[in-house]
């Protein structure tokens, strides 16, 4: 079992990170890809992905809008061209759009030149959309990735779910699963195949609803797995064998 989003490297981690890692291989969870957010995280991500045998990815996530896109973009490229040929490095990532967040156009203008970057070095891209969908599917279809992606924190419905795959993209789906309130996703892995999922946590954050801690771990993604079985009316097995595939698919691990 593999979380293909965990934020592991960040300060909610420091106090037991060895710990968490030894009761996630304690539940069959073999590793986690670790999504980039800033510049000024990524040497430290990088150094935790490679102490915990983890895979990682490095991009700029919305949130952390740097004052200078062209500056930042040119220390991604050096960053990814310096991770080229490591296995542990498999996507580019995590970037994409949120309109909760100020300043738009930049988002934009940061997101284009990341999904130009990877088709450059041929990699994969995990997305961060909220509330921006048609601008995200626009700038997709105008920036075509062989490799693909993930739209990860999927909260939508079968239609729009159908849109991102037709594009190429898969969809991460985490904790959100877990409520019954979220019918429009709950309708979506209902309906769809499950080789277009994967499973995710977004650790420390979008913590279930049956949590009563506030951060949120790997350690909750065998119960992710139950709920998608349940919903598909398959057996555990077969939708963590699948889900497995797919990561293995598409970050070519």
């Amino acid at each position: 079992m593999i979380d293909t989003h965990a934020h592991l490297d960040l300060d909610d981690f420091d106090h037991d990170r060895h710990a968490l890692f030894k009761e996630m291989h304690e539940l069959g969870i073999t590793s986690a890809i670790i999504p980039g957010i800033s510049e000024h995280q990524w040497q430290r991500q990088i150094a935790i992905a490679t102490e915990f045998n983890c895979y990682f990815a490095l991009g700029i996530h919305p949130w952390y809008l740097p004052q200078n896109i062209e500056d930042s973009l040119t220390l991604l490229e050096q960053k990814i061209s310096e991770q080229q040929g490591y296995t542990h490095f498999v996507a580019l990532g995590e970037c994409g759009l949120d309109k909760l967040k100020p300043n738009f156009t930049m988002q934009l203008e940061l997101l284009s030149g990341q999904l130009k970057l990877a088709n450059q070095f041929n990699l994969p891209v995990i997305l961060h959309a909220v509330k921006c969908h048609q601008e995200l599917c626009d700038l997709l279809a105008k920036h075509p990735n062989p490799k693909g992606g993930v739209i990860h924190g999927f909260y939508g419905g079968p239609e729009l779910a159908q849109r991102y795959i037709n594009l190429g993209y898969k969809l991460g789906i985490g904790g959100l699963v877990m409520n019954p309130d979220a019918k429009k996703l709950r309708k979506t892995i209902t309906e769809l195949d499950i080789k277009y999922f994967l499973i995710e946590t977004d650790s420390p954050s979008m913590t279930p609803s049956y949590v009563t801690e506030k951060r949120n771990t790997p350690l909750h993604l065998p119960k992710f797995v139950s709920e998608i079985a349940d919903l598909q009316k398959k057996t555990t097995v077969f939708i963590l064998e699948q889900l497995n595939r797919n990561a293995v698919q598409l970050f070519e691990l």
